[in-house]
């Protein structure tokens, strides 16, 4: 039977991620980890020949998944499927001493989990320099912010961009806590006793201890459950799951203003050479990248919402019914993740904003966007502040009736104020305070400075990460 793909390892993942999660990847992890077992107990006095360690050793990589299959069906045990298919291509029969299954496969998957994090750890610095870079290319560009989608007053595309950035920082912290605090599960046994390892070592806890310890050096993960049963607890996946969809949260914001801003032609995700138009159309040039990181989000949140089901669902010291939306969520998770950050990397290389169009916007908004400067300054001249809100919106309203109608062809609020004796001021002064307006967007350069300290700290804690540059991506 031909094997059924994985969309998202095969369409979108790096790598770097699929290696982790691959079939091969995991069997090869597990023989480690069984041969790093072995050396363990060797040393602590187990009688374990070093020909058959070195047996393992050179056999650990070949890997028939097929064989390993046909076993299993036979066995209805995919763990002892793999003990046999190992044993019998080393030749002996030393793995798996005083361990259970859940010994292997909980270790291994959370070896697989904090490798995947740290990955993501480093394109997330990656991703954060350059939304600073850009933050900074467009730190002083004037464009018509909105809320509501609608126009409300004057920021920069700086700004905008570091807004979305630092949401990206905050699950950045999130997320390295995380690895910082990750904690494995470690040889517990059956139901987290260690009574077989015990029995196995005559009753001699420090030896036992001692293995554990050691192999929890090998995965290289910090910390280690001390009580625990026969499987860690879920609610970790899904603190691993949440932060991954965390992660996605601040690029699926900035994609989603980003499809916005490239309907209105202020700005686009750009155009790869040899890259079709849609429906045949030559001038589209849809965002079809964002449209996948928002696509991705969306995939997250249906992975959270499987870890949120196993979290808190646990029988006495553990059962196995997450097995199987365990064996989904987790790899595809890592995968919609990694496929996002690859996604969103190409989307702030390629991206442009297009000054022309933009003060074609502000033009048409600025005077509306200045209405309460103007009713402050109406306000300081004398006028009570409600009367002259009522002046100003009168003239905003009928501006915008008669531009809507086509009645005027250009924004001329200004005039209609400067003409009415219940706002004292001059057509020139309004003037002023719209010139003002087109050079002030309150604190935004400020901020995106406060930004970029933040992003300049994280790149020397690692400046590889910072460098980091996506694949290809379809």
């Amino acid at each position: 039977m031909s094997a059924i793909p994985n969309v998202l390892a095969e369409r979108y993942a790096s790598q770097a991620i699929c290696n982790i999660w691959s079939a091969e990847g995991r069997i090869v992890l597990e023989r480690e980890f069984w041969i790093a077992v072995m050396k363990a107990q060797k040393e602590l006095g187990l009688d374990i020949p070093q020909d058959a360690i070195d047996a393992y050793e050179s056999v650990k990589d070949q890997v028939n998944l097929q064989s390993i299959m046909d076993r299993e069906r036979v066995t209805r045990h995919d763990v002892k499927a793999r003990i046999e298919e190992f044993c019998d291509l080393a030749g002996h029969q030393h793995i798996h001493k005083g361990m259970t299954s859940r010994d292997l496969t909980e270790n291994v998957e959370q070896l697989q989990v904090y490798r995947s994090l740290l990955i993501l750890r480093d394109k997330t610095i990656a991703t954060l320099a350059k939304l600073d870079s850009r933050a900074q290319q467009w730190k002083g560009l004037l464009i018509t912010a909105r809320t509501h989608n609608v126009a409300a007053q004057p920021t920069t595309f700086g700004k905008r961009i570091a807004m979305f950035g630092e949401e990206l920082l905050g699950a950045l912290g999130s997320l390295n806590h995380l690895t910082e605090t990750y904690t494995v599960r470690g040889l517990k046994g059956a139901v987290g006793t260690q009574m077989d390892q015990i029995s196995l070592f005559e009753g001699d806890l420090d030896k036992v201890n001692a293995l554990e310890n050691n192999i929890c050096k090998h995965l290289g993960i910090p910390e280690v459950y001390d009580n625990v049963g026969q499987v860690y607890p879920r609610s970790l996946d899904f603190r691993t799951v949440s932060v991954l969809t965390d992660l996605a949260s601040g690029p699926s914001s900035f994609s989603r203003t980003l499809r916005l801003m490239a309907g209105n032609e202020t700005a686009s995700e750009g155009f790869a050479k040899g890259q079709t138009g849609s429906s045949a159309m030559p001038h589209k040039m849809n965002s079809r990248s964002c449209e996948r990181v928002n696509g991705f989000q969306t995939i997250l949140k249906g992975y959270l919402a499987m870890a949120t089901g196993l979290a808190g669902d646990q029988w006495n010291e553990g059962d196995v019914s997450c097995s199987v939306v365990r064996r989904v969520m987790l790899p595809d998770a890592f995968y919609a993740c990694d496929g996002m950050f690859e996604t969103f990397l190409t989307i702030l290389n390629q991206m442009d904003a297009y000054p022309a169009v933009i003060d074609a916007e502000n033009e048409h908004y600025l005077p509306f966007l200045m209405t309460t400067t103007i009713m402050m300054e109406a306000v300081k001249a004398g006028v009570g502040r409600e009367a002259a809100h009522k002046v100003i919106k009168e003239h905003a309203v009928a501006t915008v009736n008669d531009l809507r109608a086509r009645a005027v062809n250009q924004n001329d609020l200004l005039r209609r104020l400067a003409e009415d004796d219940r706002i004292p001021l001059s057509l020139e002064q309004l003037n002023s305070l719209l010139e003002e307006g087109r050079e002030n967007a309150g604190s935004a350069r400020t901020q995106i400075d406060a930004f970029s300290k933040k992003v300049a700290d994280w790149s020397k804690r690692f400046p590889s990460a910072a460098n980091y540059e996506p694949g290809s991506i379809l």
